[in-house]
């Protein structure tokens, strides 16, 4: 089985990037398992300049490659926050609940109609003396005002699919993974990586 390096120290995309990428013959390794005191500053203003940033410098400390994963949630009617800061929204200690909790309390009152929302995901793959590429995949829904579910994390449990009728944290991982943002950009992935090992030979 081949290994395959994400950018990343959270268990909930680690479970995602599983789900993903076991089918296809990759064991998943994280920043837990070969560098966990590694922690990349996120300094970018876009989802595209983080996962570009984390990427890279994971890929140049350890040479190898790496994918990093860069994602929020964007409100309508909150004029795209969360955003860039989706995991930080009600603090540094990046909690859960705290963050499910502000979302909620600014949207208190909005209409139904106006909850519109949805999550975005950029990946980058970087290697050592290789030029980077970037996908993205997105996923649409609405915003509902208590949680609902027991899977997935973050802003999953408050994340409302209208085309299955359910929560992100109400869909087994294989279901997120045939809906969700960071599904739809490892598809994307899938058909950029080859033009991306040839342009590099």
């Amino acid at each position: 089985m081949k290994r395959i390096i994400i950018a990343t120290q959270n268990k909930g995309k680690a479970k995602d990037f599983e789900t993903l990428l076991s089918p296809l013959g990759y064991k998943v390794l994280t920043l837990r398992d070969v560098a966990e005191e590694m922690d990349v500053e996120e300094t970018g203003v876009t989802f595209e300049e983080n996962a570009i940033i984390k990427a890279e410098a994971v890929a140049e400390a350890l040479q190898t490659t790496v994918i990093a994963d860069d994602s929020g949630l964007e409100i309508d009617a909150l004029d795209g926050e969360p955003g860039v800061y989706s995991a930080r929204y009600a603090g540094k200690e990046k909690n859960d609940d705290a963050n499910i909790d502000k979302v909620l309390s600014k949207l208190d009152g909005v209409l139904e109609e106006e909850r519109t929302a949805r999550f975005r995901c950029v990946l980058a793959v970087a290697a050592p003396n290789k030029r980077t590429i970037t996908v993205s995949g997105s996923c649409e829904g609405n915003i509902l005002r208590e949680r609902r579910g027991e899977n997935g994390f973050g802003y999953d449990p408050i994340f409302y699919v209208p085309t299955l009728g359910k929560t992100l944290a109400e869909l087994s991982p294989e279901e997120k993974a045939s809906v969700s943002h960071r599904g739809n950009a490892l598809r994307n992935l899938k058909i950029a990586i080859p033009e991306w090992l040839d342009g590099n030979e």
